[in-house]
């Protein structure tokens, strides 16, 4: 269950305002229709990040001792200077959907814009620390699912509630808290 709840709680912070949150907001705005949107965006990130957390837990499997703890020790704080970073989209990613429709369009974009994001590179990390790829995906698709469903119903007045400078501190801190916890682990200290 902690795996579960700490990849749903760290995607679903490191997703606001980032560039698939502005794409759920576009696609919202163009198209007005939530249920197509909201299922396409749940199923492009259920294979995207079941095949990050599965990348993450293979690289565990693969690498491991303690120089590998200390990658993912910095690689949580790495990410953690990038969630301070804020996200653009370009105004091509919500294009026309041409003949397939709202539900494939919104699919197809979520999947490809995900490939390289924070939350992907979050659940790759989060599949290697935890070891788990079923609890992880599910977590972190959950925290996709809690940070888009608003932003695809109310678009941009979901932005204006809390300003996404301090939704990015947030953000940054609870990766930088990840990354020393990893760290501590990787030191031994507390064994």
């Amino acid at each position: 269950m902690e795996y579960l709840l700490v990849s749903a709680l760290v995607v679903a912070i490191a997703e606001i305002g980032d560039k698939t949150q502005l794409l759920a907001m576009i696609l919202a705005t163009r198209f007005k229709k939530p249920l197509p949107i909201i299922l396409g965006i749940l199923v492009a990130t259920l294979a995207n990040h079941a095949l990050a957390a599965t990348a993450g837990y293979w690289v565990a499997d693969l690498l491991s001792g303690v120089w590998f703890k200390w990658v993912i020790a910095a690689s949580f704080i790495a990410m953690a200077a990038w969630a301070l970073i804020p996200d653009k989209v370009d105004d091509e990613d919500g294009a026309n959907t041409g003949r397939y429709g709202v539900f494939l369009t919104t699919t197809i974009a979520f999947f490809l814009v995900e490939m390289g994001d924070k939350t992907q590179i979050a659940t790759v990390a989060l599949g290697a620390k935890f070891h788990s790829i079923f609890w992880v995906a599910l977590g972190t698709t959950l925290g996709m699912m809690i940070a888009n469903i608003p932003a695809v119903y109310l678009g941009e007045a979901a932005t204006k509630v809390v300003p996404l400078k301090y939704v990015r501190i947030g953000a940054a801190l609870i990766f930088l808290a990840l990354g020393l916890w990893a760290a501590v682990e990787a030191s031994g200290l507390f064994r």
